[in-house]
């Protein structure tokens, strides 16, 4: 198919190798050029804005930081230069609100939006492993399946509305900052009683989870990955859009706003941009520590 791929960020740029090794006719914008040499290097072709990538696309990808990055993009000249009948995939996480906008947005158009945020870090990715929610249209989402299988194990459909699959998406989100907070005050504990904080996390793991994402983010905790797969702000904007989905509809999230409240002295410590599971772990440790 032909597509494009708009944001190409540490998450970006992994999904669209795959589509080009999948033989695409792929073109890719991002804000800074220098982003795109690299696949361009290797025959894939860099437009110079956003609105000339679209152009003639079947299907474009958006892989963004935020809702307001996205809004800059597509009402800054993309989504009229979409070939009218396009199929626009989002990647991102997105507020539900800024989800349904772009829903009647695409529709003035003639244009399909499709959610299809990815729950994985960039190494993930880069692996062909990513699991997706995915809301849309039933014939939009037939159409572009065998493109998100290109770098996915597992693509989950979960509403024929695009707003549902970003709520999903949120709340999966918050369930993994809880894994994180959760790890971060039992290894906490077992340190102040002199058990190694990789035993501890090992054998809870294998005795009460058997999860690969305990055992994925237990590593990463204790051993912070350079790069940050990650970075705090990431996890911020994700705890704040959950927030915001619980105040629209009424339901209070005081977890979230705990979460939330760790992030902002993280993001005040000037740590916005280290790991998010790593930092919220060695916060948590030195103020309970302090505490004492």
């Amino acid at each position: 198919m032909r597509v494009a791929v708009l944001g190409l960020g540490k998450m970006g740029v992994p999904i669209a190798e795959r589509l080009m090794n999948a033989g695409h006719e792929l073109t890719v914008w991002n804000r800074t050029p220098g982003r795109a040499e690299p696949l361009a290097k290797l025959g894939v072709r860099a437009a110079g804005s956003a609105a000339e990538a679209v152009g003639g696309a079947e299907v474009v990808f958006s892989v963004v930081f935020d809702d307001k990055a996205l809004e800059e993009i597509l009402f800054g000249g993309a989504l009229k230069a979409m070939t009218p009948g396009a199929i626009h995939v989002n990647l991102s996480t997105l507020g539900v609100p800024c989800s349904e906008r772009m829903t009647i947005a695409h529709r003035t158009e003639r244009l399909t939006f499709v959610a299809a945020p990815v729950f994985g870090r960039p190494t993930v990715a880069a692996e062909g492993r990513l699991a997706i929610a995915v809301g849309g249209p039933p014939e939009a989402v037939a159409k572009v399946r065998p493109l998100l299988e290109t770098f996915s194990r597992k693509v989950m459909v979960v509403s024929e509305n695009p707003a549902a699959a970003h709520g999903v998406k949120l709340s999966g989100n918050f369930l993994m900052m809880a894994m994180i907070a959760s790890l971060s005050e039992g290894v906490i504990l077992c340190e102040a009683l002199g058990i190694e904080p990789k035993v501890f996390l090992e054998t809870v793991n294998e005795a009460a989870f058997q999860s690969p994402f305990y055992g994925a983010y237990a590593k990463i905790m204790l051993n912070p990955p350079q790069p940050p797969g990650g970075p705090v702000a990431l996890g911020e904007k994700d705890t704040r859009l959950f927030q915001e989905a619980g105040l629209e509809v009424k339901v209070k999230t005081p977890l979230a706003d705990m979460f939330k409240a760790t992030l902002d002295h993280a993001i005040d410590k000037g740590k916005k941009e280290e790991d998010w599971p790593a930092t919220y772990y060695q916060l948590t440790r030195a103020s309970t520590w302090a505490a004492e």
